[in-house]
């Protein structure tokens, strides 16, 4: 047996098991590899969507960093039997800026990029992330940070967009009616989600401040909003728009769709209220989608 000196890096690895690679016979130049992924022959179907999802990316929301979460696919044509899936990542590496800007413009720029670079006819991008934004207190005027999650998802194909579509998912406060109304003082209220995805007219002008636009309609109709920092003073004014505002689940989603609707750059739109009970083990929740 082999005398290993353990006082060395490469002993201890073979002391481990490592062994010395083996003499290959494949070659090692690119341009001598075979590439299956060009294999053009009939492979029985065409693919609507093929890419990588759950890639972690950094991302540029508002005037703020952060961490977005994409998936990023293209069509594959039937006689073509895979995509080239390093070229995902470096259409996306084209517009990354100390991170990507969250926004329409810049993603619709990377899947023309990467339609084009894939030399197929659809290409598609959703990205979500948390924007974060300085939120004052509503008595004192205190600022701290608050966030909501958001959601961009574009497809284009040679026409130009054919999805476009911008989603947010905030929290809120609902006070329940029933329960004001039969107790003979306070009234059980709870942290609420509020989730919609819009449908985006593609020949209408959607406005810079759309992320600002939106967060308000989800939290203008509740029963209080939450706020990063809150004083005595600020707390009594919380906990008193909340008694003013009693709201159940179903009040709330009617509401927030009225607003959404009214909004001239909004083709159509899926919403979703949800209550994390403060009385029960179980959520309340109510769901709608509305077309134009």
């Amino acid at each position: 047996m082999e005398e290993l000196d353990l006082t060395t890096r490469e002993g201890r690895f073979k002391h481990f098991g490592s062994v010395e690679p083996v003499e290959g016979t494949k070659p090692t130049e690119k341009a001598e590899m075979a590439d299956l992924q060009n294999s053009k022959k009939d492979f029985l179907f065409a693919v609507e969507s093929v890419g990588i999802n759950n890639l972690s990316y950094p991302v540029v929301i508002g005037d703020y960093q952060s961490v977005g979460n994409f998936e990023l696919a293209t069509s594959l044509r039937r006689e073509e039997k895979g995509v080239n899936m390093s070229r995902l990542l470096e259409a996306l590496e084209t517009e990354n800026k100390n991170g990507v800007s969250l926004d329409f413009e810049t993603l619709e720029q990377v899947l023309k990029v990467l339609r084009d670079r894939m030399r197929q006819e659809n290409a598609e991008v959703t990205a979500d992330g948390k924007w974060y934004f300085s939120k004052p207190s509503p008595g004192t005027n205190l600022h701290g940070m608050a966030h909501a999650d958001v959601k961009y998802s574009l497809a284009l194909d040679e026409g130009g967009l054919t999805r476009k579509q911008f989603g947010m998912t905030a929290m809120v406060t609902t006070l329940c009616p029933c329960s004001k109304e039969i107790s003979e003082y306070s009234a059980h209220n709870q942290r609420g989600y509020v989730k919609v995805l819009i449908d985006v007219d593609p020949d209408a002008e959607v406005p810079e401040n759309h992320k600002e636009i939106v967060y308000e309609l989800l939290e203008i109709n509740a029963s209080s909003q939450l706020y990063p920092i809150l004083k005595r003073t600020d707390e009594k004014i919380v906990t008193e728009r909340a008694y003013e505002n009693p709201r159940f689940v179903e009040d709330l989603i009617r509401l927030i769709a009225y607003d959404i609707a009214e909004l001239d750059w909004v083709k159509g739109f899926e919403l979703e209220c949800r209550n994390e009970e403060s009385i029960h083990q179980h959520d309340a929740f109510s769901r709608m989608k509305y077309q134009k």
